[in-house]
């Protein structure tokens, strides 16, 4: 049943009702919808504007009609169009012209910008508490690795020596900024649109404050043309997994390479792995693969809304019917990457000694012998100079600075004393970094210490 069929005198042939319909994707807003319309219902007899006992009957079978979709019991229609007019016309078929009211005072427009609000908002709760379990998740790992030396890498080449702990708390505060954009997102996303009809407002005296607080929002949206007209708050909320997805992808980056042969520093379990229908020996990193395509994939949603939003005159346009779908799609694929990828992480095998090997024979003390010869007053300049030479030096003959006889360090300086074997080893290296935020022990140490901090105070709030 079309529920604005007074104007036509022509039926829309199917082609154009299945092209029309929205049914399709909208309808998993049926709880908002319905959350939404009780709310309404609520206002209208509280104001006036409909009786009391008309209102109790529409709460009352609206509730009913929840319970039986979630029960399997409703079949929506293409006929109907959308989650709006389908619950609409199952609640006319059910109760009769009691059902017509609920529409009064109120468009699709401002209707399906409370839908997708009260939708957002549920999916930044659930987010929120994904993101909580990957961060405790990683502090675990990197409390678990405080003492595992590796190579810290710039250009995707031996650089300095770190801590794996060091390198896990890297990827907590990205995902920490995450967290925290998607808690400044939601700021704009929680305010109600409902009670603005189709862009002017309505003639009913109705209360937009009483449907805020019955609806839980933290304020009314204040001109009724924005309201139904704009989608950046979800664009918003797409950017946010967007930029969520990124730091998840350069973590599976890394793991697919470490993953690897040439690197084998991690070996993912068996069960996030897969095999080659050729190649027997073959173990892939699919679910890091995945997880790293599956970026692009919402980095496409995010183009689709802004694309879809940025030639649209003011008010509603049909054009926002397309709207759901990245967003739905956003929400769902960094939902499931980071579900996936904390599995991933939390089951993977460290190879601690080939990680430590590595960063002993990629002469990354080579920065703090630089160190040591600035202590002895020599300027950086020509510290880095003669430095760089002994590295020349070592990869000819295929050893590690360390592994130089001090002859050897004399010919290039006679500042060198035997305390350099001291302050070269990668352990010291690691030890000697004294700024804040470093990946010295005792800095990685206070970094843990001050992420359980938080992490109880957010617990307590």
């Amino acid at each position: 049943m079309k529920l604005w069929k007074g104007r036509f005198s022509k039926a829309a042939t199917s082609s154009a009702d299945e092209f029309n319909a929205s049914i399709e994707f909208d309808q998993r807003l049926y709880k908002e919808d319905i959350t939404g319309s009780i709310a309404h219902a609520k206002m209208l007899a509280k104001q006036g504007i409909i009786p009391q006992e008309d209102a109790d009957l529409i709460v009352k079978t609206l509730k009913e009609i929840l319970a039986d979709i979630e029960a399997g019991k409703v079949e929506f229609t293409i006929e109907s169009e959308d989650i709006h007019m389908n619950i609409e016309s199952i609640l006319t078929e059910r109760i009769g012209d009691a059902g017509k009211k609920l529409h009064t005072a109120r468009s699709r427009n401002d209707q399906i910008a409370v839908d997708i609000r009260l939708y957002l908002k549920k999916e930044i709760a659930e987010t929120d508490h994904i993101l909580g379990q990957l961060l405790d998740a990683l502090a675990k790992l990197a409390k678990e690795h405080t003492d595992t030396v590796m190579p810290g890498y710039t250009h995707l080449q031996r650089a300095q020596p770190v801590t794996l702990a060091y390198h896990l708390l890297a990827y907590y505060q990205m995902f920490s900024r995450d967290r925290e954009r998607f808690a400044d997102c939601l700021k704009r996303v929680d305010r109600l649109p409902l009670g603005s009809g189709a862009l002017a407002g309505t003639t009913y005296d109705t209360d937009r404050d009483f449907l805020a607080k019955e609806l839980g929002f933290a304020s009314v949206l204040p001109n009724g043309m924005d309201a139904v007209a704009d989608r950046d708050f979800a664009i918003e909320f797409i950017n946010c997994c967007a930029v969520t997805m990124m730091h998840l992808s350069r973590f599976c980056e890394e793991l697919i390479l470490w993953s690897s042969v040439e690197f084998s520093f991690v070996e993912i379990d068996d069960s996030f792995s897969t095999g080659s229908s050729i190649m027997p020996q073959k173990k892939n990193p699919d679910m890091a693969e995945l997880i790293r395509g599956k970026s692009g994939r919402v980095y496409g949603d995010l183009m689709s809304l802004l694309t879809i939003c940025k030639g649209l005159p003011l008010a509603y346009n049909k054009d926002l019917q397309e709207d759901k779908i990245p967003v739905f799609d956003a929400a769902d694929t960094l939902k499931a990457s980071l579900n996936i990828f904390r599995e991933m992480i939390l089951t993977m095998e460290v190879k601690k000694d080939n990680m430590e090997s590595a960063a002993k024979y990629g002469y990354m003390n080579a920065t703090d012998a630089a160190d040591y010869l600035v202590s002895k007053g020599i300027p950086f300049r020509d510290c880095h100079e003669i430095i760089g030479k002994i590295v020349l030096h070592c990869i000819n003959k295929g050893i590690a600075i360390e592994e130089m006889t001090m002859d050897e360090f004399k010919s290039f300086s006679p500042a060198f004393e035997e305390d350099i074997y001291e302050k070269i080893d990668i352990r010291n290296c690691i030890k000697a970094k004294k700024s804040k935020g470093s990946t010295s022990f005792a800095s990685v140490k206070k970094q843990l210490e001050d992420i359980e901090k938080q992490s109880r105070k957010i617990n307590n709030q």
